[in-house]
């Protein structure tokens, strides 16, 4: 008996997750990068111990975030920094995030694969939370010597279980550790071979169901949504 679940790569509408079409699509439909299922993460757990690290090192300095978003992240530092600008390539995040920038905040859009629009020794910090690894190649030019790059990827194992558990409706994770790799290779060609590197793996906890369907299908959509058959049957009678 086949216990997989559909593929949800195999629908004509599906978009790569985290391709340039697919932010685009994202950012036409939400107008931000904000997962819609519902979790809790257990302390302490990568996203915290990174907000913690970044508070410590940006007041009060030119601070540049990369992969930036709608800029909520961003903009939450505007309190701390001297100046923040948010970069990301998605320009409906863009243009959520302006709106209510604070003065010392601003956003730009750019992708990072053509290099990083500003000049050379730029800020004093720069931080990469979630966002694009091709950064990497070129952000030693825009901090200053003595200046701090920080960055936070999802790992290899990221819900190694789901594929288990749902087979067909996700697919299994590649074997070794790419991710990582890619992540090495981008430092070393950037210059930051040097770079301390650590994992930290804590649970997160799904809600409901549903929130498995959320997580799978996050950033996807059709013309008018999912056609499904809607059936009835009419009675009429003539007594």
């Amino acid at each position: 008996m086949n216990r997989n679940l559909p593929d949800p790569r195999l629908h004509r509408d599906w978009l790569r997750p985290h391709s340039i079409e697919w932010y685009g699509q994202l950012g036409r439909l939400a107008g931000q990068f904000a997962y819609p299922w519902n979790s809790t993460l257990e302390e302490p757990n990568g996203e915290t111990l990174f907000a913690s690290e970044i508070e410590q090192v940006v007041r009060d300095k030119n601070v540049l975030d990369i992969g930036c978003g709608h800029g909520a992240f961003t903009m939450s530092w505007g309190p701390l920094v001297k100046q923040i600008t948010g970069l990301d390539v998605t320009s409906d995040f863009i243009h959520s995030g302006n709106p209510s920038c604070p003065a010392n905040v601003r956003f730009v859009t750019s992708n990072t694969k053509a290099g990083l629009p500003f000049e050379r020794e730029e800020f004093d910090v720069a931080y990469n939370r979630r966002g694009p690894t091709s950064a990497y190649l070129d952000v030693k030019r825009v901090v200053k010597e003595g200046g701090m790059i920080l960055g936070l990827h999802p790992g290899d194992k990221l819900s190694v279980e789901l594929s288990e558990w749902f087979p067909g409706l996700f697919e299994p994770l590649p074997p070794g550790t790419p991710v990582l790799e890619n992540l090495l290779q981008g430092l070393e060609q950037g210059g930051l071979g040097h770079a301390e590197l650590r994992n930290v793996s804590s649970i997160e906890y799904l809600h409901e169901p549903l929130d498995v369907i959320r997580m799978r299908c996050f950033g996807q959509t059709t013309n008018k949504g999912l056609p499904i058959t809607f059936d009835r049957y009419y009675v009429k009678v003539t007594v």
